[in-house]
């Protein structure tokens, strides 16, 4: 069985911004919330404030990391005002950096961290795709996205 989780570290800044939510003012995170969103809260409730602020303090430092799929996105969408039609998104797109792929192979479970640029790490090496982290596992040639169950082995299954 395969499982996917996705590891996202955000900055120690990010971390200190966050943490100091609860303690700034009203005022503070009045202000806070107008040069993030430009415009004043809609409402008075100080938890809700806290949690959009927060949200969008994350959203900011996502974006720096995964700057790949912002702009995929962004081509969909411009697409779709243009032509009125959703594209259809691209397969087998590679998974993002700092997913985690687990795997049960013979009674052991393998687990690999995606990194930048389709690079694979596993028990401390670097390989170059899941492929080859899949023939290390098994000692046999194998598609790693099939392997790791991000896609089926063959057309049939997957209608």
């Amino acid at each position: 069985m395969s499982k996917i989780t996705t590891t996202f570290q955000p900055s120690a800044s990010l971390l200190a911004q966050l943490a100091r939510l609860p303690e700034m003012s009203w005022a503070e995170l009045k202000a806070e919330h107008q040069r993030l969103y430009h415009a004043e809260p809609a409402v008075k409730h100080r938890r809700f404030v806290e949690r959009r602020i927060a949200t969008r303090l994350q959203e900011i430092e996502y974006r720096q990391h995964d700057r790949a799929r912002l702009d995929r996105n962004q081509r969909r969408i411009r697409a779709l005002v243009e032509s009125g039609e959703i594209p259809p998104r691209a397969r087998n797109t590679a998974p993002m950096p700092g997913t985690v792929l687990s795997r049960e192979f013979n009674g052991a479970l393998h687990c690999v961290t995606v990194g930048q640029a389709g690079v694979a790490e596993y028990l401390g090496r670097q390989y170059t795709s899941l492929s080859a982290v899949a023939r290390a596992i098994t000692g046999t040639r194998w598609s790693g996205p099939a392997f790791f169950g991000l896609r089926t082995t063959n057309k049939k299954e997957s209608k």
